[in-house]
């Protein structure tokens, strides 16, 4: 990720929300982060993609923006959002506590700093709980001063994981108890983080467990920065996994047939593993259970092609760049 010869220093928001069924809808909310209430556009900011999983009624909603211009447009598309989805009538596999349930900023380069996408992240949870009241917030990475603690640790904290979250017990950090219409929302700032999904062609949940405890990150010899979840979905099993970037040179002992992607933040190297290696990884597990795999799936972009993809559409004015992306792909 170089520096952008535009000048621009750009952060993206992966801001994920507990609808995917009413596409419309989710619309709706991307065009709240791209115009005002009066219908003018925001210049600098442009939504690249909308993922929308119809099993897991969740979508994610990739804004791209300045540092200094993300804020408000979180923000809008973050109010729409909480206008429109109602927890209490919320019916989706994956887990989820929020209409708008996630909310992470992820520096495009390294002309951003760490502590200023932590301060942005503080601003937006702040900013949240004060334009909707009822809503409550929780705070990772290095939103999460002094402590840091990742995106994994923290819902793990919150009850996330459970089938149904007690509210009452949970200790938020900005706002009130949570109320189940809107929920919890989780915000914070990290390196990038991909999501990859690799659908196994079996309905039996306890293989996709067996292989998604393999390759999260925690197991020795599990993938580096891959937290993962084995989901029913669409009559199969997907190894839902998410691909933190992780700080340091990547691993020469993992027997990648492609080299693993790296990048800097403020002069530290940082790298991620590729989807081929994760569905790699998948298919051999599966296979040992004579599982085949039915395909990946990748939410999004890796962050180069993320960086690469925002300057494109900044440069040519484009807002709404995920109805222009299938003629543009990198």
């Amino acid at each position: 990720m170089a520096s952008s010869s535009l000048g621009r220093r750009l952060v993206a928001c992966l801001l994920n929300v507990s609808e995917a069924r009413r596409k419309d809808l989710v619309e709706t909310v991307a065009k709240a982060a791209l115009y005002n209430t009066e219908g003018a556009r925001r210049e600098g900011t442009t939504v690249l993609n909308i993922f929308n999983d119809h099993d897991y009624n969740r979508s994610v909603i990739t804004i791209v923006a300045s540092i200094d211009s993300i804020r408000e447009a979180v923000l809008s598309a973050c109010e729409k959002a909480c206008g429109l989805i109602d927890m209490c009538a919320h019916k989706g596999v994956h887990p989820c506590m929020g209409s708008v349930d996630l909310i992470p900023i992820y520096p495009l380069g390294e002309e951003v700093r760490v502590e200023e996408c932590a301060k942005e992240a503080r601003a937006v949870a702040q900013g949240l709980i004060e334009r909707v009241h009822g809503t409550s917030t929780f705070l990772f990475g290095w939103a999460d001063s002094p402590l840091q603690r990742g995106l994994a640790q923290r819902r793990k904290e919150m009850g996330w994981f459970k089938k149904t979250a007690d509210f009452q017990v949970i200790q938020v950090d900005m706002g009130p108890q949570p109320q189940k219409r809107y929920g919890l929302t989780g915000v914070g700032a990290s390196p990038y983080v991909m999501n990859c999904n690799v659908t196994i062609d079996t309905q039996d949940i306890a293989i996709g467990r067996s292989i998604a405890t393999a390759i999260r990150t925690s197991t020795p010899g599990g993938v580096p920065g891959v937290q993962v979840l084995a989901l029913p979905h669409e009559a199969a099993v997907e190894i839902a996994c998410n691909v933190e970037s992780v700080k340091g040179s990547p691993p020469t002992h993992m027997g990648a047939d492609e080299p693993w992607p790296s990048f800097n933040i403020e002069g530290q190297p940082y790298y991620h593993a590729p989807a081929s290696f994760i569905t790699a990884r998948v298919m051999e597990l599966a296979g040992r259970q004579g599982v085949g795999t039915k395909g990946t799936a990748l939410v999004g972009f890796t962050p180069h092609e993320c960086r690469g993809l925002a300057e494109l559409a900044l440069s040519q004015g484009i807002a709404e760049f995920w109805k222009e992306k299938h003629r543009i792909r990198m």
